[in-house]
């Protein structure tokens, strides 16, 4: 910290030591919830799981109520067993992955052309998308819409939720970003429409598509609400799925301390575990657009 006077010094200190201590807070949820689900019966029954839980081991001492890892009577080898359980997951990565991709599609287009002062009735439509975030119709109404239109099926499911105002909002405000110049330049050698977007525009805002990207695929993965509503059971995606297991495992009338070696909520944050590994993964490769992407699609100067 050379060349920082003395308050400088002292308020990156702070600073330091107050984010560690809110990626702690953050961070320990997660911790827990892994414990639990990876804790024996014993061990989650003596409610003191801290880090990991602990157990008297009968001699004064202690010990680490984890289920072995090759058990077949372990959370995770119940939740692997669940075959509806990976079906249901197997839908979901078919949502996020398709369904981004229809998204990006649609908002990638949009927001080039809004983002042009060329296009005819411009201001209209950029009122109108903007006029989506402010009001709707309802939940009725746009339910009875959802209907109309034949979106009760995994296909109409992607295309009737692949619009966001506010993501097609930040991919216009972002294509603003790019000089004109270098649009007049490609223009006066011969470059169409399609090729400034796709050799220009899209490459000059990776952070804001990566952003964008993102943010549809966070929502298509922890979609819940219209996907239980819209979709029959056998195309319903993993987190419909995870609840209705949820509600039979604590409706379950059995004992599971006498009938397993773990108790219902291991089984449960287990689930909840298997359920978030390809976010963790895909969330810090993309952490590093974040800022850069929300900061450019955000402020128009």
């Amino acid at each position: 910290m050379k060349g920082l006077d003395r308050t400088e010094v002292i308020f990156r200190i702070f600073s330091y030591v107050f984010l560690t201590l809110f990626a702690i807070v953050c961070l320990y949820p997660m911790i827990y919830v892994l414990s639990v689900a990876l804790s024996d019966t014993a061990g989650y029954t003596s409610n003191n799981i801290w880090l990991l839980p602990l157990v008297s081991d009968g001699n004064g001492g202690t010990r680490v109520g984890i289920s072995p890892f090759d058990s077949a009577n372990s959370a995770f080898a119940y939740v692997v067993s669940e075959k509806t359980f990976w079906f249901s997951y197997c839908n979901t990565i078919f949502y996020a992955f398709y369904g981004t991709a229809v998204s990006m599609i649609i908002g990638i287009t949009g927001g080039y052309a809004l983002s042009k002062t060329r296009l005819m009735f411009g201001r209209g439509f950029n009122f109108l998308l903007s006029f989506t975030m402010w009001f709707s119709a309802g939940i009725i109404a746009t339910y009875q819409n959802f209907v109309n239109l034949g979106i009760k099926n995994k296909y109409g499911f992607i295309i009737g939720l692949g619009f966001n105002a506010f993501n097609i909002i930040l991919l216009r405000n972002g294509f603003k970003g790019v000089p004109t110049e270098i649009e007049e330049a490609a223009t006066i050698d011969g470059a169409s429409e399609f090729q400034l977007l796709t050799k220009i525009y899209i490459p000059m805002s990776k952070s804001t598509i990566a952003t964008v990207t993102m943010f549809y695929a966070l929502s298509r993965w922890n979609g819940y609400y219209w996907a239980s509503i819209l979709l029959s059971e056998e195309d319903q995606p993993l987190q419909v799925h995870m609840r209705t297991m949820l509600q039979d495992i604590e409706n379950s009338e059995i004992d599971w301390s006498v009938s397993h070696n773990y108790s219902q909520d291991s089984a449960m944050f287990a689930m909840v575990i298997c359920s978030i590994i390809p976010i963790i993964i895909l969330y810090p490769l993309m952490q590093r657009y974040f800022a850069a992407g929300v900061n450019v699609g955000g402020v128009k100067e």
